[in-house]
């Protein structure tokens, strides 16, 4: 049984390294899997991805996850702002 996996009653030791590690390749290849499959939001793929879900779920801690599924689609909406802005920027720039 891994740190990440303990009752939240039990005072769980820090994480790792290794722990560290092997979170964040499972969560990188689950958002492969994801993107993959042309699904944004994590939890909403079906079944497409349950092979690298379950990895990513027995490797990172709860916590990490919310966090992570989040900063996926928070990124993502950065970079359509981002990239909205920057050709509203560039209509300015020929305007004058």
């Amino acid at each position: 049984m891994s740190w990440f996996s303990r009752s939240s009653s039990e005072e769980s030791p820090a994480a790792t390294r290794q722990d560290r590690q092997k979170c964040w390749e499972s969560r990188d290849q689950y958002f492969e899997c994801l993107d993959a499959a042309g699904v944004l939001t994590a939890g909403e793929e079906g079944t497409a991805c349950s092979k690298s879900k379950l990895q990513y779920e027995k490797s990172c801690a709860k916590s990490w996850i919310d966090y992570f599924n989040k900063r996926r689609v928070l990124a993502e909406k950065q970079k359509d702002m981002l990239a909205q802005s920057h050709l509203q920027s560039q209509e300015v720039k020929r305007k004058l």
